[in-house]
C-alpha cells in the first residue's frame, strides 16, 4: 500500500494567475500543501524558506524562466525533484532540461490524470528521499555515545573499540588533537559500561601546578603541611568503585609518573603524609594529544608507565581526516543552540557547508562548535549562509580571533569592538562584517555600554 503524500509541500511556479489556482486546487484536493509563486525569483526564495522537494514550474516565464529555476534549485539541494510545463513546440528544451536533472515534463495542455500520475511518482520519489535522510539521522544517532557523534569509518571504528572495551577494567591511553573529543570518548567508555553508576571523575594534569598535583591526585593526611588542617580525599580515591580520567598525561612531572606506575601495579595509594594504604577499585583512562614515544625518548616520560597506560589505545583523527562527519555535527550543533537561545527553524544553507567543508579545523570538533554557536547568536536570519558564518576560513590562526574558553559575552562584545575598530566606529560597516542587521548591532553596543565615537580614530 502507498504511503500517504499528505503535509508534502509542492511549490507550483506559474505567472499566469488562473493556471495557478487551477493547479493548486487539484493538487490541494488529493492531499498535498501547496505553496505558489508567480515568478522564478519568488519561487527560489519560497523553495529556500519552505525546504520544498518537489517543484513544479513553467518553462518560460519573464525573467526567469524553469531551466534557471531548475538550476539553482539543484544547486540549492541536488535532491529537488522538478517537474517542468512547456508548450509542444519546446519539448527539446524540456528533454534537455531531464538530462541535467529535471525529473520529468508535461506537455501543454494536458489534463488532471497525467497531472496526477506524474506528481505522484515524484512524490513517491521525494518520499523515499525523506525517509532515507530521516534513517541516516537514526542510524547517526545509534552511531553516538552520550556527545560523541560520527557515522565516518574512522569513528565507526572508535565506537566498535569502545563497545568492546566498556565492560572492561583494563587502562585506556586515548591519543588525538586537541578538540577532537578525548574527554567525551573517556566519559563514553565510563557511562556504557559497567562502571557508569559510580563516579567519573576528570583531571587535567596540565591546569594544576606541579607543586599541588600529587595531593589532588593522592589526597593529604592531616598535618602533612602548613594548612592541612583535616584529611583530604584525592582524585583517585572520590573515583572510587568508578573511572579517573588523567588527560594531559604526557605533561605529568616524572617523580609523581613513578608514584603513578605503584598505583597501577598494586591498586593502591597512600596519602601524603600518611604511610596507610588506600586499596582502590578504580579504572584508568589517560589522554594526550602529544607524542609520548617522542617524549620517552627526550627522557621526559617512562617507558614502563606508557606500556602499563597502552593497554588498549584509542586515537581520535582530527576534524580534516574526517570529513563527512562535519554535516552531521553541524545539524547537532545547530540543534543545540537553537534552543539554548531559543531561535526557531535554523538551518544551514548548501554553500555554508561547503565553506565548512573546506576548512581544515585546527581546533577540531571544538572549534566547529565555537562557530556555529556564534554564528547563531549574531546571525538574525535563520538561514546560515556561507557569508553569516562567524570564521575566517583563509585565516584560521589570525590573532583577533578569540579564545575557545572566553565566556560568552565577552567573547560576543571582543567581536563588536573588533568589528567597530576595523570599520572605525560605522555601525552600517561593522554590522555587514559581522552579519547581523544595523538596529542589532545598535541594541548590543547600547547593551555593553559602548560608544561608536571612541573607534573613529
Amino acid at each position: 500500500m502507498k504511503k500517504s503524500h499528505l503535509d508534502l509541500k509542492i511549490l507550483v511556479i506559474d505567472d499566469e494567475t488562473s493556471q495557478r489556482e487551477i493547479l493548486s486546487d487539484i493538487l490541494s484536493d488529493v492531499g498535498f500543501t501547496v505553496i505558489t509563486a508567480e515568478n522564478g525569483e519568488m519561487g527560489l526564495e519560497l523553495l529556500f524558506r519552505n525546504n520544498c522537494l518537489l517543484v513544479l514550474t513553467d518553462l518560460k516565464m519573464p525573467g526567469m524562466d524553469g531551466i534557471e529555476v531548475l538550476k539553482k534549485s539543484l544547486q540549492f539541494d541536488p535532491e529537488i525533484q522538478v517537474i517542468l510545463m512547456t508548450a509542444f513546440g519546446s519539448i527539446p528544451n524540456a528533454v534537455n532540461a531531464i538530462k541535467g536533472g529535471a525529473y520529468d515534463y508535461l506537455t501543454k495542455p494536458f489534463n488532471k490524470a497525467d497531472l496526477l500520475r506524474v506528481i505522484r511518482r515524484a512524490a513517491d520519489k521525494v518520499q523515499l528521499i525523506l525517509e532515507n535522510r530521516q534513517l541516516k539521522e537514526e542510524v547517526a544517532q545509534n552511531f553516538q555515545y552520550h556527545q560523541l557523534l560520527g557515522n565516518s569509518p574512522a569513528m565507526r571504528q572508535v565506537f566498535q573499540i569502545i563497545d568492546r572495551i566498556r565492560n572492561v577494567d583494563a587502562t585506556v591511553l586515548i591519543t588525538g588533537e586537541s578538540g577532537t573529543g578525548k574527554e567525551l570518548v573517556a566519559k563514553a567508555i565510563h557511562f556504557s559500561g559497567s562502571r557508569g553508576k559510580n563516579p567519573f571523575i576528570a583531571v587535567n594534569c596540565g591546569a594544576i601546578p606541579e607543586t599541588l598535583i600529587e595531593s589532588e591526585l593522592f589526597g593529604y593526611a592531616r598535618g602533612a603541611f602548613t594548612g592541612a588542617t583535616r584529611n583530604h580525599a584525592g582524585k583517585f580515591e572520590q573515583a572510587q568503585h568508578g573511572t579517573i580520567f588523567l588527560d594531559e598525561i604526557g605533561v605529568m612531572p616524572l617523580p609523581l609518573q613513578i608514584k603513578l606506575l605503584r598505583v597501577l601495579q598494586e591498586k593502591k595509594i597512600n596519602r601524603l603524609g600518611s604511610n596507610l594504604d588506600i586499596e582502590l577499585d578504580v579504572r584508568i583512562i589517560a589522554a594526550t594529544n602529544e607524542q609520548l614515544e617522542e617524549k620517552i625518548s627526550d627522557g621526559k616520560f617512562r617507558l614502563d608507565l606508557f606500556h602499563r597506560l597502552n593497554i588498549f589505545s584509542i586515537h581520535l583523527p582530527p576534524l580534516r581526516e574526517r570529513i563527512s562527519d562535519i554535516p552531521l555535527l553541524t545539524r547537532h550543533f545547530i540543534r543545540k543552540f537553537s534552543e539554548r537561545y531559543q531561535r526557531q527553524n535554523v538551518r544551514l544553507i548548501p554553500a555554508a557547508l561547503k565553506k565548512l567543508e573546506r576548512y581544515s579545523f585546527p581546533g577540531n570538533v571544538r572549534e566547529l562548535e565555537n562557530i556555529i554557536e556564534k554564528t547563531i547568536l549574531l546571525n538574525d536570519s535563520p538561514n546560515i549562509s556561507a557569508e553569516s558564518l562567524m570564521f575566517d576560513e583563509t585565516q584560521p590562526s589570525k590573532k583577533t580571533s578569540l579564545s575557545m574558553s572566553s565566556t560568552l559575552p565577552q567573547m560576543e562584545q571582543d567581536m563588536i569592538i573588533e568589528a567597530l575598530k576595523a570599520s572605525r566606529g560605522s555601525i552600517t560597516a561593522a554590522a555587514k562584517k559581522l552579519g547581523i542587521s544595523f538596529k542589532t548591532l545598535q541594541y548590543r553596543i547600547g547593551k555593553f555600554g559602548l560608544d561608536k565615537r571612541d573607534f573613529k580614530n
